[in-house]
């Protein structure tokens, strides 16, 4: 679940830190940067590992900062495909389920990976539910819930297309209103599918719980 990734990173060092050790400042800088970060097809940056090289600074013309290039490791949460994680259920709707570790909350488990046969109970809450010869096993957040990773992608951050600006109007003519189309309202979204749109998420895991063992604890 958790491993080391070694990068080569060229730092830049403010001047206002020139005043403290060298390593614990480039420490500092490189925790501000990566930490908390999701790096495409390496994963989530839980914590800075170690320094392993600091190469001698250098200034740019103009510039009162000194620059490094640093070599270190970072310790990346990736888990690999086929993975069991336990974890804890966030939410649940008629997509399926949502769960979290707690750092990490991008983790779905769709319809057609939940138990099978199950069905979605919606009193009082939503909650999933198993058959299993004559007996109900909910999931209802009780316990830890084990999933087994599916797939995991890094989606392209999403980038708004221009629209192409209004034909200007010749400075000291009136224009022809017959010949100027009219202004266009922006389009929206209706207010019901803004506030269900899912906001960006740049690392998504797709887990499975149709396999034995899979599910609440409790249920083994």
């Amino acid at each position: 679940m958790f491993c080391l990734s070694l990068i080569e990173h060229t730092l830049r060092l403010p001047p206002h830190l020139l005043d403290l050790p060298l390593h614990l400042a480039i420490r500092g800088e490189l925790e501000a940067l990566f930490l908390d970060k999701v790096i495409a097809n390496l994963g989530l940056c839980v914590s800075v590992y170690d320094i392993q090289e600091i190469g001698k600074g250098f200034i740019f013309p103009g510039d009162g900062a000194s620059t490094y290039t640093v070599l270190f490791r970072l310790i990346m949460f990736r888990p690999f495909v086929g993975e069991v994680i336990a974890a804890k259920l966030k939410e649940s709707d008629a997509n399926g389920l949502r769960l979290s570790l707690g750092f990490f909350e991008d983790i779905y488990v769709p319809v057609h990976l939940m138990p099978n046969p199950s069905h979605l109970k919606a009193d009082p809450v939503n909650s999933w539910v198993w058959e299993y010869e004559g007996q109900s096993f909910p999931i209802d957040g009780t316990d830890e819930i084990r999933f087994q990773v599916q797939s995991i992608k890094y989606p392209s951050i999403p980038v708004e297309e221009e629209k192409p600006a209004s034909p200007s109007v010749e400075q000291g003519k009136h224009p022809n209103p017959s010949s100027v189309e009219k202004a266009k309202p922006p389009n929206r979204l209706p207010v019901e599918q803004e506030k269900q749109s899912k906001p960006f998420a740049p690392m998504v895991i797709t887990g499975s719980l149709d396999a034995d063992g899979l599910g609440p604890i409790s249920w083994w």
